[in-house]
């Protein structure tokens, strides 16, 4: 008998040690995702198409409100996922690094050549040679920002997008001062931006700033774009602008949605946005209120050298998505990131299922949107929830469906901004600028401000400010940049 009992627990465990090589392997995704996707659902035919091609049980699991600070805490909190996604170049995800929380990719670069050709795009950000995860830094090297103006303002008045200063200053002053809509009154003004310091860029670049986070002196160092020598005469120009009346007085309460609904109310003529998918939706938001309205934008102005332009800076912020030292089978979580990156996985989670999501005549796509609404599709051709937060964006992989009405002014504003983006002198922030970096905007905010309301000359101020900012903390960090600088080149 004991022989027999024996011999059924050896069964019993043999058969449990079969059972449990023939399940599919559980993934556990955690990421802040895209909070504008669709719902993924437990029924989800992506997500079964991904399954079945890699023999995995892939459970994504997206943290309310898209926050990173809520994959933080669960990081922190001990109970891993197989893979997380959080924000890249942060002291939490660096605390995974050092803490031996994720895992080095190298290993299985050889074998993945679509993990290897993403991760050889960001060879900046390995860590003594070592990738622990795979970087999506938004708008790193393609962007969207543009000064959208009132074209219907221009024709009344008999002007063209600006494509100088001068021209520049000349439209914001006929915007604020020539009644454009026409209503026998002066309420308008010409130029608006967004809190704290609006978005001014596109003055110092035409005075020739270079770069997107700092600049170099004549000994080639790292300084703070502020000591360049385009600032002053670039906060002059503003200045002149703010003491002609031209810019709106309030745009330091301004966030996103107070300056857009300024411009649909016709109280401003020109802004500083991002275009790409929003082109349609501005422009079509201003003509409720005015019919004749219309949506224009361009190149930004050049500056008194007659070359130098510039509106948007590479991107040194993102994601990072990571496989965790607790996955318990890493090598499918590396594969089926291997297929998220591939072109294969970008039509699986674009245009979905052959046949069933989208029918495909030559090179004509024809999306089904009854069965695309079933799974976690948005509408009108936008992709599924896996395809956007954690390692796309629409703008980052230039996608826009073949449908889309506004299609081809949104592909020309991301040319038209991408020519207009400045690179960085050093491309992935380092641990004291992290540190130190949000005190230091402060500091430059307020003497903006300063200066701007006439508190203090530019040139006390600009002394002051540099001053200021070197003794807390910009002293330190320029010193880690120049040297992370110097060991690049």
């Amino acid at each position: 008998m004991k022989k027999f009992l024996s011999l059924l627990l050896s069964v019993a465990l043999l058969l449990s040690v079969c059972s449990s090589a023939m399940a599919a392997s559980s993934i556990h995704w955690l990421t802040p995702g895209d909070t504008a996707a669709e719902v993924v659902e437990d029924d989800d035919r992506i997500i079964a198409a991904i399954n079945e091609k890699f023999d995995i049980d892939l459970n994504v699991e997206y943290v309310p409100e898209g926050s990173t600070e809520k994959v933080n805490v669960a990081m922190a909190s001990g109970d891993f996922p197989d893979i997380v996604t959080g924000a890249y170049g942060t002291t939490a995800t660096q605390s995974w690094i050092e803490n031996g929380m994720v895992i080095s990719l190298n290993q299985y670069m050889d074998k993945y050549p679509n993990l290897k050709a993403w991760l050889d795009t960001y060879s900046w950000a390995a860590i003594d040679g070592q990738h622990y995860g795979l970087p999506f830094i938004t708008q790193y090297s393609v962007a969207n920002t543009l000064i959208g103006m009132r074209g219907d303002w221009l024709e009344k008045l008999g002007m063209d997008y600006p494509t100088n200063l001068d021209e520049m200053k000349a439209v914001l002053t006929a915007f604020t001062f020539n009644d454009p809509d026409g209503d026998g009154q002066q309420n308008t003004f010409g130029f608006s931006g967004q809190k704290p310091v609006a978005n001014f860029d596109w003055v110092f670049y035409a005075y020739g700033r270079q770069y997107g986070d700092y600049e170099l002196n004549a000994n080639g160092e790292i300084i703070p774009f502020f000591e360049h020598e385009s600032f002053i005469p670039a906060m002059t120009y503003i200045k002149e602008l703010w003491d002609a009346g031209v810019i709106d007085p309030e745009f330091v309460l301004n966030d996103s949605s107070k300056l857009e609904e300024k411009f649909f109310q016709g109280k401003i003529g020109a802004m500083p946005h991002a275009m790409y998918r929003h082109v349609a939706r501005l422009e079509n938001s201003t003509k409720s209120l005015f019919p004749e309205a219309t949506l224009v934008y361009g190149l930004p102005p050049v500056g008194p050298d007659g070359t130098s332009f510039g509106m948007n800076k590479a991107g040194r912020s993102g994601m990072m998505t990571c496989i965790t030292a607790a996955c318990k089978d890493p090598e499918k979580a590396v594969a089926f990131l291997d297929f998220m990156v591939s072109a294969e996985g970008n039509d699986l989670v674009r245009l979905g299922i052959e046949g069933i999501h989208y029918t495909k005549n030559g090179e004509e796509i024809t999306m089904n949107e009854e069965e695309r609404s079933k799974d976690a599709f948005s509408p009108s051709g936008w992709a599924h929830a896996l395809a956007w937060g954690s390692l796309y964006w629409p703008l980052e992989s230039g996608y826009m469906p073949a449908t889309d009405p506004s299609r081809d002014r949104a592909l020309e504003s991301i040319e038209l901004a991408t020519a207009a983006q400045k690179p960085s002198l050093v491309k992935q922030k380092t641990a004291l600028e992290v540190e130190y970096s949000s005190a230091l905007e402060d500091i430059y905010n307020q003497y903006f401000i300063d200066m701007l309301y006439g508190n203090v000359s530019i040139e006390e101020g600009t002394a002051k400010l540099c001053e200021e900012w070197r003794s807390q903390g910009g002293e330190d960090m320029l010193a880690e940049l120049n040297a992370v600088y110097a060991a690049s080149k």
